[in-house]
């Protein structure tokens, strides 16, 4: 009996040894690249950011939140213009580039310029993905290697995160 008792605790200490390593890991692999990978922010300070946004674009662009999909307003939009960063107010796609890609949030194929746009990879624990941020340090999204030709990619943004400028308007 002595030994069966003894064995149980060891197995018990081992996992919960394992538990916290394969967490701590990742929290520490977060933290690490997340401490490394920091947008400069704008001289608007956090707190003007809740002045300035609404409490969606806050959770979102300052948060890396996600809108529920099929409910933004953008993602049905047709018509021929520009889409800007909410965040920034710098022009980021155009609608020659825009598609609809089943997901529930408007998609692109390519930006207007490489220089928009910054990357960042997440780390999580079950999948890697490339963070989509204005330069501005604003969350805008994420990028996947499953969009059109020409560029095989899918710029998948927030509606929240964009306005519209249409053409008739220049």
């Amino acid at each position: 009996m002595y030994d069966f008792i003894h064995q149980f605790y060891k197995t018990i200490a081992v996992i919960l040894l394992v538990c916290l390593f394969v967490f701590g890991f990742a929290y520490y692999q977060h933290k690490t690249f997340s401490s490394l990978q920091k947008v400069p922010d704008t001289v608007v300070v956090k707190d003007h950011w809740k002045e300035i946004l609404t409490p969606e674009q806050y959770h979102v662009l300052r948060e890396s939140g996600t809108e529920t999909p099929f409910t933004g307003v953008l993602n049905h939009e047709k018509r021929k213009g520009t889409y800007y960063s909410v965040g920034c107010d710098k022009p980021l796609f155009r609608s020659e580039q825009k598609y609809d890609s089943g997901t529930g949030w408007p998609s692109f194929w390519a930006p207007l310029s490489e220089d928009v746009l910054v990357l960042r990879k997440e780390t999580g624990l079950l999948d890697d993905r490339i963070e989509v941020l204005d330069t501005c340090g604003s969350h805008l999204g994420h990028v996947f290697d499953d969009g059109p030709q020409p560029t095989g990619k899918r710029f998948c943004m927030n509606s929240v995160a964009l306005y519209f400028v249409p053409d008739a308007f220049y």
